[in-house]
């Protein structure tokens, strides 16, 4: 089975539930499931900043299994995490490989590898 992630709730979700659930899982390779893209919004984003401890390791694992990683353009650039104009961003000070994009791009970028499921945290 695949799933994308959307981290969109307000608050610790990306750093909490991600890193201290999801995260380990996938490192181990005892996720259960393919893990095929993860969509950041609001402040979930700060954890892909280049540095980041979540940020960093979630890029070696999304290296190693092609998971797509990709930010709100909006809410990159209003964080300083990505620079250009709405639909034509590129991230900024982040971990290596995020993209940045609005949902159609994550449409696009998902359509060679679909998800099964897609759980919004």
């Amino acid at each position: 089975m695949k799933v994308a992630y959307v981290f969109a709730t307000s608050g610790h979700t990306a750093s909490y539930k991600l890193g201290k659930m999801i995260l380990p899982q996938m490192e181990d390779d005892r996720h259960g499931v393919e893990v095929v893209g993860m969509m950041f919004f609001d402040d979930n984003n700060y954890v892909l900043r280049a540095g980041d401890p979540i940020g960093e390791r979630l890029a070696q694992v999304a290296a190693r299994t092609g998971t797509l990683l990709m930010m709100c353009d909006q809410c990159a650039l209003e964080r300083g995490l990505a620079e250009g104009e709405l639909g034509q961003c590129v991230p900024k000070h982040t971990v290596a490989g995020v993209r940045v994009g609005c949902f159609p791009d994550l449409y696009v970028a998902l359509a060679g590898n679909p998800p099964d499921h897609i759980i919004t945290l």
